[in-house]
């Protein structure tokens, strides 16, 4: 389970250093990794296209910023841990935790370009348009097969991890900035972050 494809490229699995650091920066810079999630009927890979930022306690957005709860407890853990939630009693969100401990943030995986698995994707979403198979958060963890069952597992040995290629193109000069979505608190701050013109992304 340690390579997502057997493809000749080199996938190397990112660390919980790669986590552990500023919340805005690990949002930008998982943009262009693949997400693989690791599951029974079989393995599903997704080049992640769209993030946002979650920046703990003084970011009235974040989950974190009610204070500790049964829910939300995995954002006052270590870093590089899958925070998975619930939106209107039936879609799932995946968060990764980022920053140190006195920093309860996440970043928000918002969309996915599906790599691999696609027949499974397309089963568990009713669909065979690609590009909606994972173009928002709710349809991503639909498409990867994730539920409640992935909250506080580790994103470097649980069942869903994150690689990058060493031969990975840089995609840095491509990303856009703007205002986050779906959201009424903090809606203004400039924290979402997606690959330009690429047509997997979510729609306002």
């Amino acid at each position: 389970m340690e390579q997502p494809v057997a493809r000749k490229e080199e996938w190397a699995l990112l660390q919980k250093e790669f986590y552990a650091r500023d919340t805005v920066k690990v949002a930008k810079e998982l943009l262009g990794k693949y997400m693989v999630s690791f599951s029974e009927q079989g393995i599903t890979v997704g080049k992640v296209v769209e993030t946002e930022a979650y920046l703990g306690k003084t970011d009235p957005a974040c989950h974190s910023a009610r204070g500790k709860t049964s829910k939300n407890e995995v954002m006052f853990g270590p870093a590089g841990r899958a925070y998975v939630y619930i939106i209107y009693g039936i879609h799932y969100c995946f968060n990764v935790t980022t920053g140190d401990l006195n920093t309860p943030a996440a970043v928000l995986i918002r969309a996915l370009e599906p790599i691999e698995g696609i027949e499974i994707m397309e089963r568990r979403r009713g669909c065979k348009k690609i590009t909606e198979l994972c173009s928002g958060p709710g349809k991503l963890t639909t498409a990867m097969g994730i539920s409640m069952n992935e909250n506080g597992k580790s994103l470097v040995s649980g069942p869903v991890r994150f690689f990058t290629k060493n031969q990975e193109k840089k995609e840095s000069r491509l990303i856009v900035t703007t205002t986050r979505i779906g959201i009424s608190k903090a809606a203004d701050l400039p924290l979402r972050f997606y690959l330009k013109q690429n047509p997997y992304i979510s729609r306002p």
